[in-house]
């Protein structure tokens, strides 16, 4: 599945929900899925800078794509890091930086995050960039 087609099943389930608490709710559970990053990616470097909770994320490189894995140690940014991972996680370094990230507007995810989180979640796009950039980088 491409990213366009990963952002548009997020809207759709997203649109099932008829207010934020029930999106609050259905981000918390997406952590609590997330699968653990290995504790040895734990370290600075992997810290997401910009965030107010504590972001790790480690990119590797798998033939041509990027696998992501992150955590965090608050309950919401963690959720927030999965959507983030399910949509570029197995994805080109080219096709993530041509990614638009149109559809956190379309969740209105942005404008229901404190300021100190919606500033995370910048840190968080642009730390996965940053990862693509690298590694497009390398070829």
């Amino acid at each position: 599945m491409n990213i366009k087609e990963k952002q548009e099943e997020i809207i759709d389930e997203f649109s099932m929900f008829d207010d934020w608490m029930q999106r609050y709710e259905y981000i918390i559970d997406l952590g609590k899925n997330l699968p653990l990053i290995k504790e040895e990616f734990k370290t600075d470097d992997n810290l997401i800078k910009g965030c107010q909770s504590k972001v790790w994320l480690k990119g590797e490189k798998n033939d041509d794509k990027i696998v992501f894995t992150a955590d965090s140690d608050a309950i919401l940014t963690k959720g927030i890091i999965a959507i983030l991972i399910r949509v570029f996680s197995n994805q080109t370094a080219a096709e993530i930086l041509d990614a638009d990230m149109d559809f956190i507007d379309e969740i209105g995810l942005k404008e229901h995050l404190s300021p100190t989180r919606a500033n995370g979640l910048v840190s968080m796009i642009k730390n996965i960039k940053m990862y693509a950039l690298a590694f497009d980088a390398q070829k």
